[in-house]
């Protein structure tokens, strides 16, 4: 009787511990979605964009379902929510154009017109009457789907796909000089549709698609000392999924985060970056329709991701991210 007994109790407490066990595979990720306001321009992607005092702007792009290309210029205010359609760009039409910001102006070129890659760049001054300017055409060739980030009072571009294939050179702007020069570039595959983040004047770099291959090797770029430096890769942990193409990246709080993008089919993961540790986590997904080509933005540490595009759709919405807060499905 009393073995009995024994063996009903240990089977309860077995059958106890594995329901426990059990739960643990449920992991909340942190951060919350909620839907943004809707950009009042046609739905599209591979737009072109910058920041200046706490305003995004929004150049160019193209739209999936209708096959246009365009060169309007959009202003977004967070704190009014309100968008404003500025001068428009004067150079041709096109997509996968750059931009960048540099001491309150901000200056977009490269891309593709559906026929030619380009090499042309523009100043946009928001203050001033004519509010487009050309500068000296980028210093390398022509290409489509590069990278861009400015620290301090310069502006990088590098990367993309150009007539004769991927890249994987890096140029600095001066706006003092109006002038190009090349710098030393990282030692690591050629590439186009990468990403770039900064924290605390250091640009991070990776991601992006070579010759079908999507890429797995990170790097950090220090300016001061014009050296890159390896990091570990994106795949080093089997739990990872940053590897894509096509991607958003933003910095809050310093910590980036990278997600949507393409890699056998488009992507709604998103990414915490630690810098300090060199390490990845998954924070909750981005909660519209899985993207590719999608821009991003930070106001007031939330992190905005909108346009783009899936196999069937260009996208006119935004959504805003919460890294702070808890995942509410409800909302």
């Amino acid at each position: 009787m009393l073995k009995n007994n024994f063996f009903k109790i240990a089977t309860f407490f077995i059958a106890l511990f594995l329901v426990s066990c059990g739960g643990d595979d449920e992991t909340t990720l942190m951060g919350d979605w909620v839907e943004g306001t809707v950009f009042k321009g046609a739905p599209r992607g591979q737009v072109a964009y910058f920041e200046i005092d706490g305003k995004t702007y929004l150049v160019g792009g193209y739209n999936y379902e209708e096959g246009d290309f365009y060169n309007d210029t959009w202003q977004y205010d967070p704190q009014t929510k309100q968008w404003t359609q500025m001068d428009d760009f004067p150079g041709v039409a096109r997509r996968d154009a750059v931009g960048f910001a540099v001491n309150g102006n901000g200056f977009v070129g490269t891309g593709f017109d559906g026929e030619n890659k380009l090499n042309d760049f523009w100043k946009f001054d928001p203050t001033a009457e004519e509010q487009w300017t050309r500068i000296a055409d980028f210093g390398g060739a022509s290409r489509w789907g590069a990278v861009s980030f400015s620290i301090d009072s310069l502006g990088y571009v590098g990367t993309g796909y150009s007539d004769d294939g991927d890249k994987n050179d890096f140029w600095k702007y001066s706006p003092v000089t109006n002038a190009w020069t090349e710098i030393k570039t990282y030692d690591g595959y050629k590439r186009h549709d990468a990403i770039a983040f900064v924290i605390n004047k250091k640009a991070y770099f990776g991601t992006g698609v070579n010759n079908g291959s999507y890429k797995e090797d990170f790097y950090v770029f220090d300016p001061v000392a014009g050296e890159w430096d390896d990091l570990a890769d994106l795949d080093v942990d089997d739990s990872y999924s940053v590897i894509r193409s096509n991607a958003v990246a933003f910095v809050i709080n310093g910590y980036g985060y990278v997600g949507t993008g393409y890699k056998s089919g488009v992507q709604s993961n998103f990414w915490k970056y630690d810098p300090s540790t060199d390490l990845w986590e998954e924070v909750t997904g981005f909660e519209g329709y899985a993207r590719q080509d999608a821009i991003s933005f930070v106001y007031e540490n939330k992190g905005y991701v909108g346009t783009g595009k899936n196999a069937s759709y260009s996208f006119d919405d935004f959504w805003v991210f919460d890294p702070a807060a808890e995942y509410d499905e409800d909302n």
